[in-house]
């Protein structure tokens, strides 16, 4: 199997599915990356766990916003 574009940006968008269908209560929350309501003090760096929940919250906050623009 060669290793082409198409099968990059298949893989790509296959691994930003996995990460927009992530429950936060259901599935994040029983591995201990639920709702993180502590906050550093200023001119702290956060923490590699702190930054991959802002990047799923992310990933899910556009990939919802795509949904709700093609149905309208």
């Amino acid at each position: 199997m060669a290793f082409t574009l198409y099968s990059l940006i298949q893989a790509a968008i296959l691994c930003v599915n996995a990460v927009a269908v992530l429950h936060e209560e259901r599935f994040l929350s029983k591995i201990g990356w639920g709702v993180d309501q502590s906050i550093g003090g200023f001119g702290d760096e956060p923490g590699i766990k702190v930054q991959l929940m802002n990047l799923i919250r992310s990933v899910r906050t556009v990939m919802r916003g795509e949904v709700k623009r093609s149905t309208v």
